[in-house]
């Protein structure tokens, strides 16, 4: 039985290496099938990994109907069995109410790869529906880790270095200068997040002489608590 199954974790958890696994796993097994994204990071009609893997994709733009896309080619006698969505984030809810069509309909299977929330920790329009819609949720085993060693569980927008909760959602990073300065992304803890102590401020702070190393928010171990007695 065909289903909406929607991978999910923060960056750097391997999203796009399954995506390319999957696809791989599917064609090996006679299966034929599309593969989408939008805004990878090596550039337009890619699907690449941060290991250095990648393949050809069909990009998709907010004007891209998923279901004339792939009726289109049944009926010039191409077989679609499953479709690999990556980026997923990036999609209009709109269209991922069509991925849902395909699978209910035509017996799709669709796999949707992407982050759920945005640098300000709020949900991506896509990402929200596809929760919404979806036959599974599965979160990805490959855990993301903070500069301190803990679990990841944030995403973070860095601009020249410093560490920002504002600005628009879609600003695609670690490619190249934005009007704003260079925008990178990093992964932190809960507790890093709400301080704000990105790995560069982490290591501004450990190098200062003017802060003594317990007034700083760099260990990976909390203060223990006084004792009373």
């Amino acid at each position: 039985m065909a289903e909406l199954v929607f991978f999910s974790g923060t960056m750097d958890c391997g999203k796009s290496t399954l995506a390319l696994q999957m696809d791989h796993n599917n064609s090996a097994r006679g299966r034929q099938g599309l593969i989408f994204t939008k805004l990878d990071r090596m550039g337009e009609s890619v699907l690449s990994s941060r290991l250095g893997l990648s393949t050809p994709a069909i990009e998709v733009s907010d004007h891209l109907d998923f279901w004339d896309a792939v009726v289109e080619r049944l009926t010039q006698g191409v077989r679609v069995d499953y479709l690999i969505c990556d980026e997923a984030q990036f999609y209009t809810p709109e269209q991922v109410e069509q991925l849902a069509r395909l699978v209910d309909e035509l017996g799709i299977d669709v796999h949707a790869f992407g982050i759920t929330a945005d640098f300000r920790t709020e949900l991506f329009p896509g990402s929200r529906r596809l929760i919404e819609l979806a036959d599974r949720v599965q979160l990805l085993q490959v855990e993301a880790l903070c500069w301190c060693g803990r679990k990841a569980t944030h995403n973070a927008r860095i601009v020249d270095g410093v560490m920002v909760v504002e600005g628009e959602q879609v600003v695609v990073g670690d490619t190249a200068s934005t009007s704003v300065g260079l925008v990178e992304y990093e992964v932190l803890c809960r507790r890093h997040y709400m301080r704000r102590m990105n790995s560069h401020a982490a290591r501004a702070a450990a190098l200062s002489p003017d802060t003594l190393p317990f007034d700083l928010d760099v260990c990976a171990v909390p203060p223990q608590p006084r004792s009373l007695g």
